[in-house]
């Protein structure tokens, strides 16, 4: 289907989705932390990264290669900028699917200085061509750039200046294993702890100047899906609403009524969420049933409901993939309050087939 570049897809016009659009990349310009030491949450990575940096510095060399993988919104791109400040380096920022011949990556590689970082976001959808000039890029820190064509092609071969290369993907899977072998160092993104996200939105506050209270903060952070990223959006709107609505300071009760003008609930579900388990609880029984049913029982497509919400209804476990279709999970009749027929339909399939 093809669409326009600047038109939002329902993932970018949700209030809870994790992908960044303008407001949220301006905002965040602000928000960044600089350094390892302001960093909250990732505790594991950010120890790790701190070694492979401090070592690096120790040694006078550039770092190793930095693979970031997780989901949108845990702060690979801030953790990329960190790595070249405490490198004292500049950074390249770039991403694959901008990356779709291999001369484009031949420019961006020849063009950089020594010690400096190359983020490369999205890395997993850069063109096949552009990714076997990065492995020896990666490795030897030198390019072959082809002059001409057919038989009289020529390769030359170009010195490149050590840099650091952070990659990022949402979809690590998708990386070819001699690829992720070049990293020397990888690590994944967990999503964020509530108690991690409430000294987010403390930190965020205080930047923006919006007077908070604890219980507060921690309504937010309980409505934010373990990103970073829907809390600092979802503080926004608690801002605004505070601001017409009351004295301008965030309580419990004034974050509560802001986020049901949204529409965002306490487990963070919204609209869109909310209609995929009341269809699949209110027409179907609780399931099992087909994804392209489901999507026409919500007016939605099919590929909105798979890739934008069913995720986090499985990873709350509202909702759960079989290969009869989907199912209801007790937890998602619980939540909206309905009474779950006689029969549950969560299971394997196998009692229901034979009658056990």
């Amino acid at each position: 289907m093809n669409r326009d570049d600047t038109t939002p897809t329902p993932a970018e016009e949700r209030l809870v989705g994790a992908l960044a659009d303008r407001e949220d990349q301006a905002v965040e310009a602000a928000l960044r932390p600089k350094d390892l030491g302001e960093f909250i949450g990732q505790e594991k990575v950010r120890e790790q990264l701190d070694l492979v940096l401090r070592a690096a510095r120790a040694r006078g060399a550039t770092a190793d290669h930095v693979l970031l993988s997780g989901a949108p919104g845990l702060g690979k791109t801030t953790l990329s900028m960190i790595i070249a400040a405490e490198m004292a380096a500049p950074i390249r920022i770039t991403s694959g699917p901008a990356i779709q011949h291999a001369g484009d990556l031949a420019s961006i590689l020849s063009s950089l200085q020594e010690g400096e970082v190359l983020f490369l976001d999205e890395i997993h959808r850069m063109s096949r061509p552009a990714e076997e000039m990065l492995y020896m890029a990666m490795e030897d820190f030198r390019v072959d750039v082809i002059v001409g064509k057919g038989p009289g092609a020529t390769a030359i071969p170009l010195e490149l200046p050590p840099f650091t290369l952070v990659g990022a993907t949402t979809r690590a899977g998708l990386l070819p294993p001699p690829l992720r072998d070049r990293f020397g160092f990888t690590a994944h993104m967990e999503f964020y702890a509530p108690h991690e996200l409430e000294r987010v939105v403390h930190r965020s506050a205080s930047l923006l100047d919006v007077r908070i209270e604890p219980d507060g903060a921690a309504e937010i952070a309980g409505r934010s899906r373990g990103t970073p990223r829907i809390a600092n959006r979802l503080l926004r709107r608690v801002r605004d609403y505070a601001q017409v609505k009351a004295d301008g300071l965030i309580t419990r009760e004034i974050a509560a009524a802001a986020l049901a003008v949204y529409e965002v609930d306490a487990r963070g579900l919204d609209r869109l969420d909310r209609a995929v388990l009341e269809a699949l609880l209110k027409l179907f029984g609780g399931g099992p049933v087909g994804l392209s049913t489901l999507a026409v029982a919500v007016g939605e497509e099919r590929e909105t409901v798979e890739e934008v919400a069913e995720p986090f209804l499985v990873r709350e476990g509202l909702l759960a993939r079989t290969p009869r279709g989907r199912v209801a999970t007790p937890a998602a009749w619980a939540h909206l309050g309905l009474t779950p027929p006689h029969a549950p339909a969560v299971g394997n399939g196998q009692q229901d087939l034979f009658g056990a």
